[in-house]
């Protein structure tokens, strides 16, 4: 004869780790600003690209330390990509991603459309002028008007305190810093140490269209700044001799194509001539098949 289920007629399973509540996910920039309003108080904000590494996990700890909320943004924003680029291919798993930012304890994910972020009939951009001209600039003409018109826009929706860069991106870091300071938007730009595998090489989302041999020969890039540091501390200042070492150590790799090496002024990325005479960065890409990997060293 059936009885009545009581308590000890149920086993609960308790996750061990248990786990973590799911951040909220908003998808326009209304939903956002309406959760932001909900949630006073110091805000930081990580933006990225998804495909999310432990680069990005490591600017969203720094920001869970130093804010109240946390809030990540995912948009692979088109305006940065030119006619020949990666944005098609650019490695996606939300799934994943939204997984990860549960784990890491962020309070919400702004996860915007691109018909949200550029609706039809979308004609203003932001325009940085001299800092965006060289090296990325010269290579991707149209990267940075993309770069801060979205970043722009993200600032807009999700009103942070705080917005966390890494330092791999050296320029974008230094426009964005202008960018900021110009047009008075009140939000602290803090730059992150790059985050590097165990040999060496700068963590970024692109790393996984490496094929095994390329990814056994991108650590060149690391060895050869390195180097170059080695001798800026041993009292190295001629650009031209700091570069001509790097461009050495490089071109010792059959499958390693330089695009640019760049030593120039710390803050306004004016290519140096002669001694360098206060802190300088020195910054390359290079590319292995169709990868193209940036990396730098600040050298102060």
């Amino acid at each position: 004869m059936a009885h009545a289920p009581t308590d000890s007629d149920y086993i609960v399973i308790t996750p061990d780790p248990p786990l973590k509540p799911a951040p909220a996910i908003l998808t326009t920039p209304t939903a956002m600003r309406r959760w932001r309003a909900a949630h006073p108080g110091p805000l930081g904000l990580v933006p990225t690209m998804g495909y999310l590494h432990e680069g990005h996990i490591d600017l969203v700890h720094r920001a869970r330390r130093e804010n109240m909320h946390v809030v990540v943004s995912i948009f692979v924003n088109p305006t940065q990509f030119g006619p020949n680029e990666d944005f098609e291919k650019y490695p996606r798993d939300e799934v994943r991603d939204l997984n990860l930012l549960r784990d890491a304890e962020v309070d919400a994910v702004y996860l915007p459309s691109a018909a949200e972020m550029y609706p039809r009939g979308f004609q203003t951009y932001v325009s940085v002028e001299d800092v965006t001209q060289p090296l990325e600039g010269a290579s991707r003409p149209g990267h940075f008007r993309g770069v801060t018109t979205v970043v722009l826009k993200l600032f807009n929706a999700t009103g942070p305190d705080r917005a966390y860069f890494g330092k791999k991106d050296a320029q974008q870091l230094r426009v964005i810093q202008r960018m900021t300071r110009d047009l008075d938007l009140g939000v602290e730009i803090v730059p992150c140490e790059i985050v590097r595998e165990p040999d060496g090489l700068a963590m970024s989302s692109r790393n996984v269209y490496l094929t095994p041999a390329q990814r056994a020969a991108a650590p060149v890039l690391k060895q050869a700044l390195e180097h170059a540091r080695n001798l800026w501390n041993s009292g190295v200042r001629d650009a031209e001799t700091l570069r001509r070492a790097v461009r050495s150590q490089i071109e010792g790799e059959p499958l390693a194509e330089i695009e640019y090496i760049s030593l120039a002024e710390d803050a306004t990325l004016r290519e140096l001539d002669g001694p360098a005479a206060g802190a300088a960065l020195l910054s390359l890409v290079v590319r292995f098949g169709h990868t193209r990997l940036l990396d730098n060293v600040e050298l102060r």
